[in-house]
């Protein structure tokens, strides 16, 4: 087995031309989206397709109008003057996702850096969205997958790293790695390993101090988000794309 981190997603269009078959990417962008995907699909969602676009969005609502639409530009949920007429239903909040809005439901989802880095990972057969929600479900279901190759891929924030990001996959390659020894483990990996170790005892207070923390924080109803998403392993579940959507596995 070799494991990889990519860290910043400005490796990401790299990644998307590289062979990628039997390799297992699992992709974070803990705040939000794929905490927000993982929450949506443990409170009964049918499936979250993520989209890059708020075009792309709107034309798969006009085939199916009992979709939902979610997502945000700026942090913030996406409106009528940015789509040309219309409110998404949902922001990129997880705290959001109730089960009585999605349960049943297929939501697109339209964010930045976290399709982004779903997309990137199009060549590997499994790809899942992973956050500290999901933690160790994840892992589980990657020590019963045992792929050839491992890829923890951190959707950053714009073209920087993003530090809760890199804390979760160091938390994942840390369970993953646990007796794995004599492995050769790359200097990406040990990178995310050795942030988190020093940062787990007091992750609020380390997160709150990144970029897309301070951002949240900054704005009175999504403030709470942050500690939502820093939740340890609430949800066990495993969220894995499955011809364009992301749906929950049956563990």
């Amino acid at each position: 087995m070799k494991i990889e981190a990519i860290l910043s997603p400005a490796e990401l269009p790299a990644l998307a031309k590289r062979d990628l078959r039997g390799a297992a990417c699992v992709v974070f962008d803990v705040l939000r989206a794929t905490s927000t995907f993982v929450t949506a699909l443990h409170h009964g969602a049918k499936a979250i397709v993520p989209v890059s676009e708020i075009a792309e969005a709107l034309a798969l609502r006009q085939k199916q109008p009992d979709i939902l639409l979610g997502g945000e530009r700026d942090g913030v949920r996406i409106r009528a003057a940015q789509t040309g007429g219309i409110d998404f239903d949902l922001g990129n909040s997880p705290r959001e996702y109730t089960p009585e809005k999605v349960r049943g439901k297929t939501v697109v989802s339209t964010t930045t850096n976290g399709t982004r880095a779903l997309r990137a990972c199009a060549g590997a057969p499994t790809v899942l969205a992973a956050s500290f929600l999901n933690l160790t479900a994840t892992a589980q279901f990657i020590r019963r997958l045992q792929p050839a190759q491992i890829v923890l891929v951190c959707a950053g924030t714009r073209e920087n790293i993003a530090t809760e990001d890199v804390l979760a996959a160091g938390a994942l390659g840390e369970m993953l790695l646990r007796d794995a020894n004599g492995l050769a483990v790359p200097d990406s990996v040990e990178t995310a390993r050795n942030a988190w170790r020093q940062a787990k005892s007091s992750l609020l207070e380390v997160v709150s101090e990144a970029e897309n923390a301070r951002r949240l924080l900054a704005i009175p109803e999504l403030r709470d988000d942050v500690a939502f998403c820093l939740q340890q392993d609430i949800y066990p579940l495993v969220a894995k794309m499955e011809g364009g959507a992301v749906i929950r596995m049956l563990r």
